[in-house]
């Protein structure tokens, strides 16, 4: 387990039983590697092998940079970069930025960036933050490139892990990059917010999508007392699993940005009209705006941030309790509270309580 193979012919057709590009990326990864050690991950030597040893390159084919002004009144315009390219110095561009500690797009549609790899030291905090351990099954939700996947395949094998994307040309086209890589994890079409049934029960939860509440599924999914890492309000909850209606957890500190889960509610825009412009230079100030999102006014939540020392990510939860779901600060059953799920009661939490103002 853990040895990239390339014998297979992948659905381009191109012949890959050769790679002229392993060794430059076996440099390059090493390279990656020290950078995420040198900023404190990877702290698991497990993790560390992973990443250490899964080509990332035979998952990113190609990806695309920003490459200045589209049409007039049209969308950005993007340079793919690939391993295809017939100029060599283009062909050493892309090889160089796989290997950079950066989130790479993947897929461009009508001109619109609608998917990524993301950012090899944040794959790495989030794995890290799962606690997986030896025999644990995993369930990935949003499949992205299937450079995620094996990861965990290499970690925990093949067998004990499942990714699931609503997109079917996404998963085929993982299933591919999984297969010449060497990683043969199961696939799956379906909708992530219904997890994966006929997989379940499930040790560990682990989204690459973001939610704006947890989906009652995954926790039906999950075995009690495991875990289920997800975004969540431009942050990262780990949420522990006690049975299908409760499970309840903190945020990590590491900031998250990803798109949303396919075919789940968006949420409104953040509002800050009113607001001075210092507060919202505040990475902390605008992941409280997030969470109390169309929930408090901004002036109330500017105030209450003030009032609470300018708390960061990881004073926040969230807790599901029968039926219900809210984020809170400091306490699950304290004066700041608000209501997380497609449906927000005006009873129940979702102002803060009376006793304290937050001004």
């Amino acid at each position: 387990m853990g040895s990239a193979r390339t014998s297979r012919r992948g659905t381009d057709g191109t012949d890959r039983t050769s790679d002229p590009y392993a060794a430059t990326a076996a440099t390059l990864r090493a390279a990656l590697v020290r950078e995420i050690v040198a900023d404190g991950g990877l702290t698991d030597p497990a993790w560390r092998a992973a990443f250490e040893e899964v080509p990332r390159h035979l998952f990113v084919p190609h990806y695309y940079e920003a490459g200045g002004a589209g049409p007039p009144g049209g969308a950005a315009a993007y340079e793919r970069l690939g391993r295809h390219d017939p100029d060599p110095a283009r062909r050493a561009r892309w090889l160089a930025g796989v290997y950079a500690d950066a989130p790479l797009g993947t897929r461009v549609r009508d001109g619109e960036l609608v998917s990524s790899s993301s950012q090899p030291s944040l794959m790495a905090r989030m794995l890290e933050g799962l606690e997986a351990r030896e025999g644990d099954r995993v369930l990935e939700i949003g499949t992205g490139t299937g450079y995620n996947a094996a990861l965990l395949a290499h970690r925990l094998g093949d067998d004990l892990v499942t990714t699931v994307d609503i997109d079917p040309d996404i998963t085929e086209t993982a299933r591919d990059h999984l297969a010449v890589a060497g990683y043969h994890p199961a696939v799956v079409t379906g909708d992530g917010a219904l997890g994966c049934p006929s997989r379940a029960p499930f040790d560990r939860i682990l989204a690459t999508c973001a939610v704006t509440w947890m989906p009652p599924a995954w926790l039906a999914q999950s075995r009690p007392g495991g875990l289920i890492l997800a975004p969540l309000a431009t942050g990262l909850v780990a949420l522990r699993v006690a049975d299908a209606g409760h499970g309840q957890g903190r945020f990590l500190a590491t900031p998250a940005y990803f798109v949303p889960l396919r075919g789940s509610e968006s949420p409104p825009p953040v509002r800050t009209q009113g607001l001075p412009s210092r507060p919202l230079l505040d990475d902390s100030f605008r992941f409280l705006l997030n969470v109390v999102n169309a929930r408090m006014d901004s002036l109330e939540a500017l105030a209450l941030w003030e009032h609470e020392d300018r708390p960061e990510r990881e004073r926040y939860g969230v807790t599901v309790c029968e039926g219900r779901q809210w984020a809170w600060l400091d306490d699950p059953e304290g004066p700041y509270a608000w209501p997380l799920g497609p449906a927000h009661p005006a009873a129940g939490p979702g102002r803060p309580r009376p006793g304290r103002s937050g001004r």
